[in-house]
């Protein structure tokens, strides 16, 4: 990795010992006597615990990480470790990517394989699909992941109200504008279990599918 990167809602920047600090995007210019200072890896998951509203963040890679704080590391395991905590699994998901074997999983199969309370999932109409997915996995407000997976194994793209850069890992999910060579995008390759029970709450009629 370069020296400055992104991933997500987050920029690392070199520092000048010779480590990294990662800070919100936003906060970047920042100088950093206006930030609270965290030096320990472990702290990125209190950090991504909450919203700047004090909300509890059900799903990490949603565009509502905190502003207002820094995370100074030393080395590449602090970094990892660091990065692992706020955006659970993504490094490893990008890493398969770039090898080529990236393993995604349609949408109807993951619902199909659903027991107990979330077997109903399955009765998922392709209308309301697409008008759930098209709300709930938006990168404006829903969530930062480029969507890897289909709707169902014909590939259907899993919604037509998302836009192609939605789709596109080389879209910077929170400008719209390319990422560089060595910004890190958050990949989605199958459905996750928060839009599932979302799937279950529009099925039973408790919640409509779109906005």
């Amino acid at each position: 990795m370069k020296e400055t990167f992104l991933i997500g809602q987050i920029i690392a920047l070199a520092s000048a010992d010779g480590g990294c600090e990662l800070r919100h995007r936003d906060d970047a210019g920042r100088p950093a006597r206006e930030l609270e200072p965290h030096a320990d890896p472990e702290d990125a998951a209190a950090l991504a615990l909450y919203d700047d509203a004090g909300n509890y963040r059900p799903l990490k890679t949603a565009p509502n990480l905190r502003h207002g704080w820094r995370l100074a590391l030393d080395g590449q395991e602090g970094l990892r470790l660091a990065l692992e905590l706020f955006y659970p699994a993504r490094l490893g998901a990008w890493r398969v990517y770039q090898r080529g074997r990236l393993d995604t999983t349609p949408l109807r199969e993951t619902l199909g394989r659903q027991t107990g309370m979330y077997r109903v999932t399955a009765k998922l109409t392709d209308e309301q699909a697409d008008a759930l997915v098209g709300r709930f996995c938006r990168s404006d407000g829903g969530c930062l992941r480029a969507i890897f997976w289909r709707r169902d194994r014909a590939g259907t793209v899993p919604s037509t109200r998302l836009p192609p850069e939605k789709f596109d890992p080389a879209c910077d999910q929170t400008t719209g504008k390319t990422l560089a060579e060595d910004d890190v995008p958050l990949i989605c390759q199958e459905a996750c279990n928060l839009l599932v029970a979302e799937v279950r709450a529009v099925v039973k009629g408790e919640r409509p599918a779109g906005e």
